[in-house]
Parts: C-alpha cells; sequence; structure tokens
C-alpha cells in the first residue's frame, strides 16, 4: 500500500510547482526544512510525492547540467510530449521560434545556437514573422522561463527543456540524439570519440570526472587515445553547493575545452 502524503510532501511539492525546476542543493535543503521523518531519503521522499501524483499524469524527475554537472529536479507533466505544453504560455510564432531554436542546437556541432541564427529564423516563420526586438523579447522570455540558457550571445537547451521534452527530442530528431556513455542522459555540449568505428559521447563535467585519475585518457568503449583536451575540475563557487551531500559535491564544473564535432 502506497504511503499518502503529509504535510512535509505536500510543502516540497508546493516549492517545485512554484518554480518548475530546482537544484539538488535547493532539494536537499528543502527536503531538510519540510521533512518530519529524520533519516528518510530525499528519493524515497520523492517517491512518496510521484506515487500521489500519477492520477494527474504529473511526476517529479532528475537531471543534470550539461555545464558544470549539477543535478536539478523538475516537475514534469508526462501526458504532453511535445512543444504544445508550452501553448498556454506562449503565442503560435513564438513556439515555431522555439522550434526552429531547438533545431539549430539539436543540429549544431557545440549543443548552441548563436543569437545572429535565431534572428534569421525568425525572419522566415511560416506563422507570423517576428521583428528583431521582438525576437530578442521572446528569447529573453524563454531564458527567464527556464526553456534556454544564454551566455556570450550562445543560447542553449536549459536542464528543465531536456527532461520536460525528451520524449519529443528522441521522436523529432531520433539518430541526432545520442546519449552521454558514462550518465545516460542525453549528450549536447559533449566531446566525442573521433574513432569512426566507435564515436561514443560524453559530457564535458562526465569527461572530466571520468578521466580525473587516469593520465592516459582512453575511450570508455573502444580504448582508442582520447584525443581531446580534458577539462580540469574546479569546485563551484556558488553558495547553494555547499548544501549538497559529499556524493553531490562531485558535481563540480569543468573547466570549458575544444567543443568538438557532432554526428
Amino acid at each position: 500500500m502506497s504511503r499518502t502524503m503529509g504535510d512535509s510532501h505536500k510543502r516540497f511539492l508546493q516549492t517545485i510547482m512554484s518554480n518548475g525546476i530546482i537544484g539538488a542543493s535547493q532539494a536537499v535543503a528543502l527536503h531538510k526544512h519540510c521533512c518530519e521523518t529524520h533519516g528518510e531519503r530525499l528519493d524515497d521522499f520523492i517517491n512518496v510525492i510521484n506515487t500521489q501524483l500519477q492520477p494527474f499524469f504529473m511526476h517529479i524527475r532528475k537531471g543534470m547540467s550539461e555545464e558544470d554537472g549539477l543535478e536539478y529536479y523538475a516537475l514534469v507533466n508526462v501526458t504532453e510530449t511535445d512543444i504544445t505544453r508550452m501553448a498556454s504560455d506562449y503565442a503560435d510564432n513564438e513556439l515555431e521560434l522555439f522550434r526552429k531554436t531547438m533545431d539549430l542546437i539539436v543540429d549544431s556541432e557545440s549543443g548552441t545556437a548563436s543569437s545572429t541564427d535565431i534572428l534569421n529564423c525568425a525572419d522566415s516563420l511560416r506563422t507570423k514573422k517576428l521583428k528583431k526586438k521582438e525576437t530578442e523579447l521572446v528569447l529573453n522570455k524563454f531564458v527567464q522561463d527556464k526553456w534556454l540558457k544564454e551566455k556570450d550571445g550562445e543560447y542553449t537547451l536549459s536542464v528543465r527543456c531536456i527532461v520536460e521534452m525528451e520524449p519529443y527530442m528522441r521522436t523529432i530528431y531520433q539518430d541526432l540524439i545520442k546519449v552521454c556513455h558514462v550518465c545516460h542522459n542525453i549528450a549536447l555540449q559533449c566531446q566525442m570519440c573521433e574513432t569512426p568505428a566507435c564515436g561514443i559521447k560524453m559530457h564535458l563535467p562526465c569527461v572530466a570526472r571520468y578521466f580525473r585519475a587516469r593520465s592516459d585518457p582512453r575511450c570508455p568503449a573502444c580504448n582508442d587515445f582520447w584525443p581531446h583536451e580534458i577539462p580540469e575540475m574546479r569546485h563551484s563557487q556558488s553558495q547553494s553547493s555547499q548544501n549538497l551531500p559529499s556524493s553531490s559535491k562531485e558535481n563540480t564544473a569543468p573547466t570549458p575545452s575544444r567543443r568538438s564535432r557532432r554526428t
């Protein structure tokens, strides 16, 4: 018989509902603050909530940032598997812009899309063209709503987007979507084994962790020499990381390295 949610579970759920996605450090702190049952693991605590969310086709899923390896928890609607889940918040031409942005990111070698390329797409929308200023405002909204991330004019898919849109991405992009050999999550910003018969991919944080104690870096799948620069591990400077348990503190941000070619 499944456990019912107590007040602590409800408080936790209310917080994640209001935010959409929270970092693992915030989840750990929130769990500690809410939980009246001492000793209950966070994953077990969330499983109780997920069991009660099943009739509502909702689920709390864990995802990982491709940039720094930190974990996040997102509340996902499991009945909607495509971009229509965003329809209540965006106009048709804004949704089309998001699709085109996702196309650019998935098709790119670096897992990013430049603001210039996205602006060019906005001028050829089938629904309704967007002017430059309008496009910039929409992109800002995508970032604020945690669907995209932006740095120096380059846009990437956020953790929330990858967690919520994974079924859609696998259906639409199929062979373009590869998973990280280490963590088995979708890999867009990554390094790739350059041996033609292999071609596995690994996120930069996963590369940094996997090769951390190896002086002779070799592909974990084919054992050929790993030709890319190995990112250095550096501890996250964010205050929230101090709340992580010891096992999660290993998820530290790597120093960026040369981007590799995607298939």
